[in-house]
């Protein structure tokens, strides 16, 4: 109700706000009317029509929108039928508006096992038995969205991050013997970047999940209970005869039962140590996935664009992105509503906005569905190898990511530039009244976002995500981020912010883009 009532307050004053008072009659008309052309259209601006944007991307018809697959196919077709109705003009190959690239993807068939060997027996006359332990589905495992297809039962050797670093004198494979066997591995590394910046750029390449598969391999593992989540990712290698799986908190702690070490003082040693404590568990599990590989895999970026009107300007870029794929079938449905329906939402009400706005953005703003991103964040990583338009003549990348739940607005590397992110922060508290904040952003993780791909090529960028939402449950990642997350409201402020925001960067003077 007090964001409504501010929403009003900010609509009865809005002439007011806008008429800076130093100009001239005659420029303060023309700025007022420019200024009402703007909020007539973003009025309209609408959350019943978001919200059917979102519906209709997590419906069944799209099969989570796994990039390379039919179903992100037909969402890219349903994104580029949207684009012709309004006349944003394809900006991509051969007049078209797909982008495309190479990307080999792998589908899961069913939701396989997890379990683990329990002997049982010696009472009495009764003979010993062995029984499975069967883990549950999305709550304590999920497939490893690249394992290959078939089943490995053996003992399980924990180790640690899965880094052989000869550099860093860090082995977690050394004095364990892993041939045959099935590896309990950690995420990430064992240090983190705000810590000590410059220590960590030297245990990077060892985070990439590609890395960690490809050394479990190599030292003739057959399988892996990847301790990440459990949540879905199709971003790793596909190596054949390699079988493997997401595990959670459950599964690590029987593990570790009855071995005499506890997981969390075992991790805690290699953190505040960097010295590996990899050990022969002495538990038995079986892993068994069902999986189709495509190594044939294409994938597109959608890209559209709005030709700037200023013929001195319009070769200078404003990119306003989002990935548009998401996890698919696990066997189960991915929705991705927030992550990333949400995001594409709001990319297309912009699109609409400024097309039918009386006032034309100066410069060209294009629009980047990515593809992708969920396996590697590979569509932005070609777009910036192969850009549509100069990337020196790209004045900024915007980026959003999950701006779909809760009622908090974050724009990351703001404090980096903060030229960039003043439009949004003046209309944000001129019109939309919501909490958001920002910050500085070093960018040193392996990429997770588009925006990560922008930064790396020194493009100035801001990537906006939503918080907020309280849930009982996790939803990243699984089948639970679905069209009930959704707060629409959230969802016609983001797009209300990036058309007022987006507008003035396309206008403004060259002299206030630094």
């Amino acid at each position: 109700m007090k964001i409504r009532l501010r929403r009003l307050a900010a609509l009865l004053l809005s002439v007011i706000l806008i008429l800076p008072v130093c100009l001239p009659l005659s420029a303060q008309t023309a700025q007022t009317e420019e200024s009402q052309k703007l909020l007539r259209v973003f009025h309209k601006i609408s959350s019943n029509t978001l919200i059917e944007y979102v519906r209709e991307l997590t419906s069944e018809k799209y099969a989570g929108r796994l990039t390379g697959t039919t179903g992100y196919n037909l969402a890219a077709d349903w994104v580029i039928s949207r684009l012709k109705e309004w006349g944003v003009e394809p900006a991509a190959d051969h007049g078209s508006y797909l982008q495309a690239f190479s990307n080999p993807y792998t589908l899961i068939l069913d939701r396989g096992e997890v379990s683990m060997h329990l002997t049982v027996g010696k009472a009495g006359s009764r003979p010993e038995a062995v029984v499975k332990k069967y883990y549950r589905y999305e709550d304590e495992y999920f497939p490893g969205g690249t394992s290959d297809s078939g089943e490995v039962t053996a003992d399980v050797v924990y180790v640690g991050y899965g880094i052989t670093a000869p550099e860093l004198g860090y082995d977690d494979y050394q004095g364990v013997d892993v041939r045959g066997k099935i590896v309990l591995m950690e995420n990430e590394v064992p240090l983190s970047p705000e810590k000590d910046p410059e220590t960590f750029k030297k245990w990077r390449p060892y985070s990439f999940h590609q890395y960690k598969l490809q050394n479990a391999a190599a030292h003739g593992a057959k399988g892996m209970l990847y301790y990440y989540g459990p949540i879905c990712n199709p971003n790793n290698d596909f190596i054949k005869g390699f079988i493997y799986s997401h595990v959670g908190r459950t599964v690590v702690d029987d593990i570790f039962a009855g071995t005499g070490r506890t997981y969390q003082e075992t991790v805690e040693k290699i953190r505040t140590s960097l010295k590996p404590q990899s050990f022969a568990t002495g538990k038995i599990f079986t892993i068994r996935n069902k999986t189709e590989h495509h190594p044939e895999g294409i994938s597109y970026n959608v890209l559209g664009k709005i030709t700037g009107s200023d013929p001195n300007l319009k070769d200078e870029i404003i990119i306003i992105g989002g990935h548009l794929d998401h996890l698919g079938l696990f066997p189960d449905l991915m929705p991705g509503a927030n992550d990333n329906a949400s995001a594409v939402a709001v990319m297309l009400g912009l699109a609409e906005a400024i097309k039918k706005c009386e006032v034309k953005p100066k410069r060209t703003v294009l629009l980047a569905f990515f593809g992708a991103e969920e396996q590697g964040v590979k569509g932005s990583e070609y777009y910036v190898r192969n850009p549509v338009f100069p990337l020196e003549k790209t004045v900024a990348f915007i980026n959003m990511d999950g701006v779909g739940t809760g009622e908090r607005i974050f724009a990351l590397a703001g404090r980096n530039f903060p030229w960039l992110y003043a439009p949004f922060e003046k209309a944000n508290s001129t019109y939309i009244h919501r909490e958001m904040g920002t910050n500085f952003w070093a960018n040193l993780t392996r990429p997770r976002l588009d925006a990560a791909r922008f930064m790396d090529a020194n493009v100035p960028t801001l990537s906006f995500s939503t918080s907020g939402l309280v849930v009982p449950y996790p939803t990243y990642h699984n089948t639970r981020d679905n069209i009930n997350l959704i707060n629409p409201e959230i969802l016609e402020d983001m797009t209300r912010l990036m058309f007022l925001a987006v507008m003035e960067l396309a206008n403004l003077p060259a002299e206030k883009l630094k």
